[in-house]
């Protein structure tokens, strides 16, 4: 069983930087025909000759299991739980196999803003597949596209856009969190230790070096296990935090400048502008 959608974009569509080309789901049993039958041109392909798509594509399996095959990855199995992303220009191949079939959900995008994160490295060809377990909300964010497209009211490309968005970044985080936890649930403990310890002493002089102390660790190996896990240092991500207090305070009290900086225990009023001021692109007196 299949049900697909595909979709056409405006040139305005294309300035909103990413726009969805096709999106469906599918059932495969164990005897069924793969791939099926019905799909646009381009996309249908040889399972021995495989296929060069002119977009990505983002599918995810919630049963059963397969092989996927790219330029990039020798023949590997892909499972219920996993996500796998096609990227343009990119040849590949995959099958459902076994004695269930699979089941699995797609969208197919394009647009500067994927292009801009493989660029940056965040994604790649030569990690296609993503080990996120079952998730009900990612298949909710699935037929929400999917519903979308169905619909085609007024701006659903900007719609499925930002769903696309929330499924890469689940994507992304979930695995990056499950090998984070796999690798030691004892760092992640206590990074986020740390950072509810930072959050909730804003307004008081506690230095990195205490909260190193407190937890226990060395600061040097504190500094590393935080910034792996936050992709911040601990000290940058106070100073984050202090800013933000900073604009709560200049908006909801009447505390002169000074007051503020002293509070959020900053070197000096003039630090606290200078920081603020490269941070937002205004002096704290011109925020207010």
């Amino acid at each position: 069983m299949q049900t697909s959608k595909y979709l056409l974009a405006s040139h305005r569509d294309v300035q909103w930087g990413l726009t969805v080309t096709t999106i469906g789901y599918e059932e495969i049993g164990p005897s069924d025909e793969y791939p099926t039958r019905g799909h646009a041109d381009g996309y249908y392909f040889d399972l021995s000759k495989g296929r060069v798509l002119s977009e990505y594509q983002l599918l995810y399996i919630t049963e059963g299991e397969g092989e996927f095959q790219s330029d990039s990855i020798e023949r590997t199995t892909i499972k219920a739980g996993d996500f796998f992303l096609l990227f343009p220009g990119e040849w590949h191949t995959y099958h459902p196999k076994g004695r269930h079939g699979w089941k699995s959900y797609w969208i197919g995008f394009k647009g500067q803003n994927m292009d801009s994160r493989v660029r940056a490295g965040f994604l790649t060809p030569a990690k296609p597949i993503y080990h996120v377990g079952y998730s009900a909300e990612v298949i909710s964010l699935y037929k929400q596209a999917y519903a979308a497209a169905q619909e085609e009211a007024a701006y659903a490309q900007q719609l499925m856009a930002g769903l696309v968005n929330h499924l890469i970044g689940m994507m992304y985080s979930l695995e990056r969190n499950r090998e984070l936890k796999d690798r030691n649930q004892t760092h992640v403990e206590l990074v986020n230790r740390a950072r509810l310890r930072i959050r909730e002493s804003l307004e008081t002089p506690l230095t990195i070096q205490q909260v190193a102390q407190e937890l226990g660790v060395s600061y040097s190996n504190f500094r590393k296990l935080f910034k792996e896990h936050t992709g911040l240092s601990p000290a940058i991500y106070q100073q984050e935090l202090r800013l933000q207090r900073a604009k709560e305070l200049l908006s909801t009290t009447d505390l002169s400048i000074k007051e503020i900086a002293y509070r959020l225990d900053f070197e000096s009023p003039d630090y606290f502008s200078a920081k603020f001021k490269l941070k937002t692109g205004r002096k704290p007196s011109e925020f207010r």
